[in-house]
């Protein structure tokens, strides 16, 4: 993952090849695989540059296979509809000659029309939770360094929740935001928002089990990832992550999240399968 925010923004400044090429590189961090979120988001981002006067409202996306961060990715975008009101778009990844990634991102004109939502849960404020440094006091210590390595989101869960090893029912609540001030651009937000969104979703599911993403004993990688915009928002400002794992079954854990702001609006859903399995020897 990206060590800061500005590091995020530049990430996502892609390089365009031609008209429907783009290619984008990785942090070179020490990571073997290229975090999911950063995919996610790039591949918005080559979309979303063939689009004008519309925002994205959805993304359906497959991971295919494990990124390498040593090399740049390239996105090719099929222009499949523009029509009066929405456009459609494929976003392809290619790393090696071979595919690593398959998302459709579709955009729509803004219009009015019915409006209803889920309440949001009730629960602490941010600034009442500990901090990420206060927080990483009371985790394993083999989990301590990951939980303070830099990124550009912060993060407050409420209770330990993944970084505990009691099992416990798989809900979690997440309270994040992206760690400096983002331009006032709503697709910007739109762009950090979808990079945030695969941070924690896999890992709740691990909660009825007593075990946490980073187990060495644990093979755990994202299958697929969907991702609804509902209203405008700021990924500057709090945002709540209400997240659970309705099932797992057959070494696949599905997850989802309903993302509010601190006003109680619901702004995004995701969800995503992932990959659970035990390691054999």
């Amino acid at each position: 993952m990206v060590p800061s925010l500005e590091a995020l923004i530049a990430n996502l400044d892609l390089e365009q090849l031609d008209e429907n090429r783009f290619c984008g590189t990785s942090p070179r961090n020490g990571w073997k695989r290229i975090f999911g979120g950063q995919v996610i988001a790039q591949a918005l981002v080559a979309a979303s540059r063939t689009v004008e006067d519309r925002l994205p409202h959805s993304l359906h996306a497959y991971f295919l296979r494990g990124g390498d961060p040593t090399t740049p990715i390239v996105y090719e975008v099929d222009r499949i509809r523009d029509g009066s009101s929405f456009a459609t778009r494929r976003v392809m990844a290619y790393q090696h000659d071979q595919a690593i990634y398959s998302m459709g991102v579709s955009f729509h004109t803004p219009e009015p029309g019915f409006s209803h939502q889920l309440p949001m849960p009730e629960v602490p404020d941010p600034e009442s939770l500990p901090s990420e440094p206060e927080l990483a006091q009371l985790v394993p210590e083999p989990m301590r360094e990951v939980w303070m390595s830099a990124r550009p989101i912060e993060m407050r869960p409420i209770g330990l929740g993944g970084l505990s090893r009691e099992p416990r029912m798989p809900i979690q609540h997440v309270w994040f935001r992206m760690a400096g001030e983002l331009p006032d651009d709503p697709i910007m937000h739109q762009y950090a928002l979808a990079y945030a969104s695969d941070f924690s979703l896999l890992a709740v599911s691990m909660l009825p089990h007593g075990r946490t993403v980073f187990d060495p004993e644990l093979m755990a990688a994202s299958l697929d990832h969907a991702l609804w915009f509902h209203r405008d928002f700021r990924a500057d400002e709090w945002l709540l992550y209400a997240l659970d794992s309705p099932s797992a079954e057959g070494g696949r854990a599905f997850c989802r999240g309903n993302i509010f702001n601190r006003d109680g609006h619901l702004e995004s859903t995701a969800t995503q399968e992932g990959l659970v399995r035990l390691r054999t020897r």
